[in-house]
């Protein structure tokens, strides 16, 4: 199951009841815009103990519809690519450090 951003504000106040759900909901914001922003100006983004995320540029390709066999020709585009920290992989897999 995923976890939407509602969800994650509601985790956050019960780990921190002293604050609001206002200004936790405000500080999740400004967390994922510096994300994005970092993102759209083609740098990386580091959370130490979760993982990273990269852009990458997918480069122009032509490609085939798998339902009709027709030939789609893709433009260039930036993707973004995360890589998980070996912490939280080591946690995911239980491991020990």
């Amino acid at each position: 199951m995923a976890i939407v951003k509602s969800e994650l504000i509601k985790e956050l106040k019960k780990s921190y009841p002293n604050f609001l759900y206002s200004d936790l909901n405000k500080v999740l914001e400004v967390i994922l815009k510096e994300i994005k922003d970092t993102l759209y100006r083609g740098e990386g983004v580091e959370l130490r103990n979760f993982g990273t995320f990269r852009t990458n540029v997918q480069k122009a390709s032509i490609r085939r519809n798998p339902k009709t066999g027709e030939k789609i020709s893709v433009p260039k585009k930036k993707t973004i690519k995360w890589k998980m920290s070996k912490d939280l992989f080591k946690k995911l897999n239980n491991e020990k450090e």
